[in-house]
């Protein structure tokens, strides 16, 4: 079993511009990128341009890496929310474990659950402020 600590950044409609940046100042390499258009449960209400934002992105910088994802509909992001930290774990149980351990007395922001890009993904801001993305990321 393996954990590991990624800082995760969320902008509000522009990560397409900053992994372009991040590609040119950081010879970045894109690992994986999903739009909200690509996830099968979005609403019908979305739009072209809210279709077209990425809801999550993966890139390598030297040995590290760095994730993203855009503010649905361009909403303003909460202060303590642009960067926040992604425990990965390669086994969906002991993501679950780590989520559940740090809701308590904090506040879910995302439900711990499977998503298009995770077999297991929540969000959650625990008792001192912080916010942590619980991702799973099985190993191939």
């Amino acid at each position: 079993m393996t954990v590991k600590l990624t800082p995760y950044i969320t902008l509000e409609g522009r990560v397409k511009e900053a992994i372009q940046f991040y590609e040119q100042a950081l010879d970045a390499e894109i690992l994986s990128m999903v739009t909200y258009g690509d996830m099968p449960d979005m609403p019908n209400t979305f739009t072209d341009d809210l279709r077209s934002l990425v809801a999550h992105a993966k890139l390598k910088v030297g040995v590290t890496e760095l994730m993203f994802s855009d503010a649905p509909g361009g909403s303003p992001i909460e202060n303590g929310k642009r960067v926040t930290i992604c425990i990965t774990s390669n086994e969906v149980e002991k993501s679950k474990r780590i989520f559940e351990a740090l809701r308590q007395g904090g506040q879910v922001n995302m439900p711990f659950r499977e998503e298009p890009f995770s077999p297991g993904f929540g969000d959650v801001t625990d008792k001192f402020g912080v916010t942590f993305q619980i991702y799973t990321e099985l190993e191939h």
